[in-house]
């Protein structure tokens, strides 16, 4: 036991200790930049397994470097199975491309007799793969519903709409507007976080009854992920 903890076979041996640091550390730092994407993204398009694959990526790059430790032949090694692997699957997650990644980088360990650090990455890896799936790490939840409706009147008395909208609701979101010529309508939608998520149907009912509405329809706004 003393000899694993002391270094691996390999022709560069790690410290185990050292090892566990800089994979603690990048971990940290991954978490950090993660936290600032999700606060401040604000496209369309939001993808929480792209906030997981940040906060894992830098964990297999320190591990990856680890593993080559300098040595030109396995880094070479490295990129020729990366080649392999990207030319034979088109990976369209991220996080997929991590979870592959990672099997290659402990498979190089082990072929390189690094022993100690692929057991050590493997351990580390899967519990925070597990870890983060078990905390749903990446979630944003701004929204409860997703309201659709057809106008038939002006844009200039929408008001009343909004009030409603508002008396329900802690924010709203107009999402997209087409306002129509003469008699189509216009169609709206609008993303709104409910004061009350119970009370979707007394909302939808209201919603219904107000002069100018032709046709209102919602679509449950789950926590938020790639559009």
């Amino acid at each position: 036991m003393s000899a694993f903890f002391q270094g691996d076979i390999g022709s560069a041996p790690t410290s185990v200790h050292i090892l566990l640091l800089a994979l603690v550390l990048s971990y940290l730092f991954g978490q950090l930049f993660a936290w600032v994407y999700v606060i401040t993204h604000s496209g369309v398009s939001y993808s929480r397994s792209f906030v997981v694959s940040l906060i894992v990526l830098p964990v297999l790059v320190s591990l990856v470097l680890m593993v080559m430790a300098n040595n030109l032949v396995t880094a070479f090694g490295l990129i020729a199975v990366f080649a392999v692997i990207r030319f034979r699957n088109a990976l369209r997650d991220t996080l997929d491309t991590c979870y592959v990644l990672s099997v290659i980088i402990l498979g190089t360990g082990c072929g390189t007799q690094k022993f100690a650090t692929a057991v050590v990455g493997a351990l580390a890896l899967s519990g925070l793969m597990i870890f983060l799936w078990m905390t749903a790490s990446g979630t944003r939840h701004r929204f409860d519903l997703i309201l659709n409706l057809r106008w038939m009147r002006s844009a200039e008395e929408l008001g009343t709409v909004r009030h409603l909208l508002e008396r329900h609701s802690l924010k709203v979101h107009v999402a997209n507007q087409h306002f129509g010529s003469g008699m189509e309508g216009s169609d709206l939608s609008y993303r709104v976080l409910l004061r009350d998520p119970s009370r979707v149907a007394e909302l939808l009912a209201e919603l219904a009854d107000v002069p100018g509405v032709d046709r209102v329809s919602s679509v449950q706004a789950a926590d938020e992920s790639e559009i």
